[in-house]
């Protein structure tokens, strides 16, 4: 695409259902399986509670500035674009670098754990092959990625809601062990936000979604609020029935509570119902990725090329295959743990900007929920949040920050200079 020509605008095939579905599929993954452990190491019992509820609250303060920037705002690139429009060009162009840079470790992590749950032996074989067939999918366009979302779906509610029944069926009197350390609270809490973050893809697809300024602000918090219900249920539960000790060791939580509370075979089913919840992460995580990256090439932040849409499927695919192929590196020489920790301080600082941004619009005549609050409350959130992430990876994500104001002053630098030379 030649750099006078417009840019070639998306598709809008998704509808409110479909939004919602997304939403789910990235959120209903990898966290709820994995993250609790973690979260109850960090904060105990009753912090793991409470940090949930820290987390769902940030969260929240996020989905409505990003509902409110989305329907003003309703192209592919979220944050990126609002920050952009409403902060200016460098804030913007943080926004996009940290959602690329954070989420691309984001599906290296996800096909890793893919490989870990399918081939313990192999992971890696494994996460290669999921790249390659999720990649696959999007390139077939976004209603076929919003199809096989809703499978996947479906099918991680299944198993569950398997593991609750479990759990319930046995389950033992509550014991949530000592009181927490506000510090073990807030850095179970940047953990647990990790699992809550996929809402954010509704916005990264608002091009393609029908009716945006009236779909994007409802399937937001209503995704939101699912997944929250669903992982408040699944704390207390795996916490009943394991205890804050044994679920702070677990390494596959769920599974764990399948084969001490369910029938014979549960926990295989559970094991088999992670893959598929991960894959459902994977499928919206990088279309919401190369979504964002033709944000930023049709604007020249990152390679004009891009911005491409394919001419039938009408999907960015040269935005999908380079980061497709990004993903594939880090998870043939990569690692999990740092990966993790430098995602979520990335994805903090991208919805920090996108609340920085929507305290910047004027507040909408009849409202009675205080959105300005919110935004202020949520921009204070990520930033104290990521504040908690583990030194290396908070090192690492101030790293990619830094590479990426360095390449930005320095592109702009040129440029200023070309037109002095001209």
């Amino acid at each position: 695409m030649a750099a006078s020509d417009p840019p070639v605008a998306l598709a809008r095939r998704l509808g409110l259902r479909d939004a919602v579905v997304v939403g789910l599929g990235s959120m209903l993954g990898a966290g709820v399986f994995v993250v609790f452990a973690p979260a109850a190491r960090a904060a105990g019992g009753v912090g793991l509670l409470v940090a949930l509820g820290v987390a769902g609250f940030v969260a929240f303060c996020n989905a409505t500035s990003s509902a409110r920037l989305a329907a003003r705002y309703p192209e592919s690139g979220g944050a990126y674009v609002y920050g952009r429009e409403r902060l200016g060009a460098f804030p913007g162009f943080l926004a996009g670098w940290a959602f690329v840079c954070g989420k691309t470790a984001s599906c290296a992590a996800m096909a890793l754990a893919i490989g870990a749950y399918a081939w313990p032996s192999h992971p890696r074989v494994v996460a290669v092959l999921a790249v390659v067939a999720v990649t696959a999918v999007n390139l077939r366009g976004i209603a076929k990625t919003a199809r096989v979302t809703a499978v996947l779906v479906t099918v991680t509610l299944l198993v569950l809601a398997a593991v609750v029944v479990a759990g319930v069926a046995s389950m033992p009197t509550l014991s949530l062990g000592a009181a927490p350390s506000a510090r073990g609270v807030l850095t179970a809490a940047g953990l647990l936000f990790f699992a809550f973050a996929g809402y954010a893809r509704i916005a990264t697809l608002g091009e393609e979604v029908r009716d945006p300024a009236r779909t994007i602000p409802r399937a937001i918090p209503l995704a939101l609020g699912i997944v929250l219900a669903v992982y408040a249920v699944l704390a207390v539960v795996t916490l009943a029935v394991l205890g804050p000790a044994r679920l702070a060791a677990a390494t596959a939580p769920l599974a764990l509570v399948a084969s001490v509370a369910g029938p014979s075979g549960l926990a295989t089913a559970v094991r088999a119902g992670a893959v598929v919840a991960v894959l459902g992460v994977l499928v919206a995580l990088l279309a919401g990725v190369g979504r964002t990256a033709l944000a930023m090439g049709r604007r020249r932040d990152l390679p004009a090329p891009l911005a491409a849409v394919h001419p039938s499927t009408q999907v960015p695919h040269v935005a999908e295959l380079v980061v497709a192929a990004a993903v594939l590196v880090l998870v043939l020489v990569g690692g999990l743990t740092t990966a993790i920790a430098a995602s979520s301080c990335l994805v903090l600082v991208y919805y920090a900007i996108a609340n920085a941004s929507a305290l910047t619009l004027r507040t909408p005549r009849g409202r009675h929920l205080p959105v300005r609050v919110l935004a202020a409350l949520g921009l204070a959130g990520c930033l104290l949040l990521a504040a908690t992430v583990p030194t290396r990876g908070l090192l690492a994500g101030a790293a990619i920050l830094v590479a990426g104001a360095l390449w930005y002053g320095t592109r702009h630098l040129l440029a200023l200079r070309r037109r002095r030379v001209s």
